[in-house]
């Protein structure tokens, strides 16, 4: 049986990935930080292995102990407000991380399939000319945290040409569901009218920017979108991976809202603190390579994410 083992599986999208490959009955190990919130791992019967990507022998140690065939590489530092507070801190986790990551495999001559995520946020702010976003469009990262993703695309990109990594990068635009506590913008949104349900804020929601365009997907689509990844694409190229559904970030909160009893009485105030000093406003790719190599497509509505993203901060904010 092939080992896959998930590079961060105690966060958002690692937690996701690992509960679908063993309900695909494959044999899973995964790396977490020392005290980390393991919450998300809750029910699931796997290994894990305690790794700091930014500590080179713990990287080499893991791989002669786990041995994988395949490695999805997780961990991040994904918050682009923090990227902006802890510019040193995203490069050191992301990008060190990373090369730790490609180094490990090449000194222990190992030969895993290895899923890069990458990000949609390497293209910028593209002009309206230049949709739906093509993998050959210019990189014009507009936070560190997306700097800190063109740097590991080219490191991924550079470690297979040169040294035979069977490295496969991908670019997810928006994926989001049930889980996610990092406050994007329909996380934040959810948990505010959560709140405000429970009588535990006022009927104001704070929003930032609500004009950025994003085509969304599902995390639970996503997760199998990078199962295909590794077993269809080829190692070496990249590929933008996106879902079915474009909204205005503006238009999500409206069917948010109009997914509470609140909905009439709910009121948005723009907070200057939640805009970005430079954003990234319009974000719709073209997935046809992708879908072309593996033939995922989503499957998950808009409608069932929001809805399952609500009742998920229902239930942690006690409303």
């Amino acid at each position: 049986m092939d080992k896959h083992l998930v590079i961060g599986v105690g966060g958002f999208v690692g937690s996701h990935l690992a509960r679908y490959l063993l309900n695909q009955g494959e044999d899973v190990v995964g790396t977490i930080r020392w005290n980390e919130d393991l919450s998300r791992l809750d029910g699931l019967d796997i290994k894990t292995i305690p790794m700091d990507l930014t500590d080179l022998s713990a990287c080499i140690r893991c791989l002669q102990v786990c041995k994988p065939d395949y490695i999805y590489a997780l961990a991040a530092q994904s918050y682009v407000s923090d990227s902006f507070v802890n510019p040193i801190a995203t490069l050191k986790v992301n990008v060190e991380g990373s090369v730790n990551l490609f180094e490990a495999i090449r000194i222990t001559e190992s030969d895993p399939v290895i899923y890069v995520a990458s990000s949609s946020e390497v293209y910028g702010d593209v002009s309206r000319d230049e949709l739906p976003i093509k993998e050959t469009n210019p990189f014009r990262p507009a936070n560190p945290y997306a700097a800190s993703k063109v740097s590991v695309d080219a490191y991924a990109y550079m470690y297979h040409r040169y040294f035979g990594l069977r490295t496969i990068r991908t670019r997810w635009f928006s994926h989001t569901g049930p889980g996610r506590t990092m406050l994007s913008a329909e996380n934040s949104f959810a948990r505010q009218i959560a709140l405000i349900e429970a009588g535990k804020q006022v009927p104001i929601i704070k929003a930032g920017n609500l004009n950025s365009i994003r085509t969304i997907a599902d995390v639970r689509d996503a997760v199998r979108g990078i199962y295909l990844a590794v077993k269809h694409c080829v190692p070496g190229e990249v590929y933008n991976i996106g879902g079915n559904t474009t909204k205005s970030i503006g238009e999500v909160l409206e069917y948010l809202c109009s997914l509470s009893k609140w909905k009439d009485l709910i009121e948005v105030e723009i907070d200057p603190a939640l805009l970005r000093k430079a954003d990234v406003n319009l974000q719709i790719p073209s997935c046809e390579k992708f879908k072309a190599a593996t033939g995922w497509e989503p499957e998950i509505s808009f409608q069932t994410t929001m809805a399952d993203i609500l009742q998920f901060w229902r239930m942690k904010v006690g409303g």
